[in-house]
């Protein structure tokens, strides 16, 4: 495999061609485990992660998709790619067809277990959907499953491929054809291979690779626990109907349960090795043989002539589909709690700099005066114009703006702490705002003063998701202070107009 890309720059009117091409870029990483994450380590052993989530489609089904596509689209004829897969193969099919072969077209059939998750990530990458009840991943020869009837469905027209990832040998060859070389250039002493056993396409193609050029590899492939579900592997009772040579690919099969499998994918992303629930899976089977071999005495068996015993385990594609079934399967102490997690619920609507305003900007909007005064009763609110004020009714009978409604806030006075300083008080003054202002069909443009204008600033949001041109004076009352006797506050229709208020104190 010669690197004709050390630069890894892609050029020219076919550079996306070039970019998901694995002949035209250097290897995919190989990552040794640090000895903090590698509890083998004291005995010899190296663990590396081969990193198939850096190729363009984040997935290790992203090389059986190139090359079932390459040997079956037919160009000029092909229209439509319909597939079923739960999520990579597909997906990675949508984004190879495009790219490589200008097919639009891109159809997954899929479960109706599927996550709601991995059905919008289908959509966001322009997949046209259709579902299908019974299981999850269902016989590749049951005709009442969904893999058939894309089968079916292909055969209805010569312009539609169904690559069929069960059945089609490229699936496994494409990792014959790139995975197995990259691996053996970039790790020749490796003892240990370990990939998850789904199609079984990555460790039939892996193992038969390293069964013709080093047969001394030892090669692991891993299972989902009966009665349990990792996505992408299957269980070794639902390996029966898979035609792919994959018994003469391994060498011997481990069992992982879920909960090991979120764990250390978890804590693999952590430490910066971002990866899915399957990478924690076969990370976890190796940790098993590993263990029972380190129990048994047989563990420096497996090492080469340097006396070291190096490990490749398969990271297959990335967490953040899965999210929400990290929080599901694993214990809440993985996760550092939320603080102020009560604001989830409350202040919900957006916000906008520019309806936080500048008195002497905002106050000429909302008041006329017919001659230059310093009259405060001169000063006219402008009509379909309101001002409201929060304040407490001792504060808003000292002084308030001419015309204004006051509507105090019981959760606000005078030295309330802000309220996105202080989330109860957050949350207390959003609620009663929201039932304040749950009927607004009698307000018009509204001007909303407080004490120091954060009071008024959630009220305006409030009131602007409600439908209302609202806006807030910035500092609240405090900023109107300066301007309360004989202070110039703005212009208006021509006029400089003045105030002369009673006193403050």
């Amino acid at each position: 495999m010669a690197n004709i890309n050390e630069r890894n720059v892609y050029f020219g009117t076919d550079s996306l061609k070039k970019y998901f091409n694995p002949d035209s870029q250097p290897p995919l990483p190989l990552v040794e485990l640090p000895p903090h994450l590698n509890p083998y380590y004291e005995d010899g052993v190296r663990i590396y992660a081969k990193m198939m989530t850096m190729h363009p489609a984040n997935n290790v089904k992203a090389m059986p998709a190139l090359n079932m596509l390459e040997s079956s689209v037919v160009p000029g004829q092909t229209n439509r790619i319909i597939e079923y897969s739960s999520g990579s193969t597909v997906i990675s099919m949508s984004m190879v067809a495009r790219v490589m072969h200008g097919v639009n077209d891109t159809r997954a059939f899929l479960s109706n277990k599927t996550s709601d998750a991995k059905l919008k990530l289908m959509q966001f990458f322009g997949l046209d959907i259709t579902l299908f009840g019974g299981p999850s991943q269902p016989e590749p020869v049951d005709e009442r499953g969904g893999i058939q009837n894309a089968r079916r469905t292909a055969l209805e027209s010569d312009s539609i491929v169904n690559p069929n990832q069960y059945e089609n040998n490229n699936n496994w060859q494409s990792h014959v054809r790139w995975t197995g070389p990259q691996i053996f250039k970039q790790l020749p002493e490796i003892n240990v291979l370990c990939a998850g056993m789904g199609t079984s396409g990555t460790m039939t193609g892996l193992g038969t690779y390293f069964k013709d050029v080093k047969p001394s590899v030892y090669r692991l492939g891993v299972c989902t626990a009966p009665g349990d579900r990792v996505p992408g592997p299957r269980s070794y009772a639902l390996m029966r109907p898979v035609e792919f040579p994959w018994k003469d690919a391994v060498d011997t099969i481990e069992e992982v349960g879920s909960m090991e499998s979120y764990t250390l994918s978890l804590n693999l992303c952590r430490e910066g090795l971002v990866c899915g629930p399957s990478s924690g899976f076969n990370l976890q089977g190796l940790f098993q043989t590993l263990e029972k071999r380190k129990a048994a005495g047989t563990l420096s068996e497996l090492a080469g002539p340097d006396g070291i015993i190096h490990c490749v385990f398969l990271c297959c594609d990335l967490p953040y589909q899965y999210i929400d079934e990290y929080f599901q399967k694993l214990d809440e102490n993985s996760f550092h709690p939320i603080r102020n997690e009560r604001l989830t619920k409350v202040d919900l609507h957006r916000y906008d700099e520019s309806w936080e305003r500048e008195a002497l900007e905002v106050l000429p909007e909302f008041y006329s005066s017919p001659t230059q005064t310093t009259d405060l009763d001169e000063i006219i609110l402008k009509p379909q114009s309101q001002v409201l004020d929060l304040r407490q009714s001792t504060d808003y009978n000292i002084w308030h703006l001419p015309g204004s409604l006051n509507k105090p806030l019981t959760s606000l006075g005078p030295h309330t702490p802000s309220p996105f300083s202080d989330a109860g008080v957050l949350e207390a003054q959003w609620v009663e705002m929201e039932k304040m202002f749950h009927d607004v069909s009698n307000l018009r443009h509204v001007l909303v003063v407080c004490y120091n204008g954060d009071s008024a600033r959630v009220a305006t949001s409030v009131l602007r998701a409600k439908g209302l041109e609202a806006d807030s004076v910035c500092g609240g009352y405090g900023a109107l202070k300066p301007f309360i006797g004989e202070r110039v506050i703005g212009k208006s229709l021509g006029a400089t107009v003045s105030v002369q208020a009673v006193p403050l104190e």
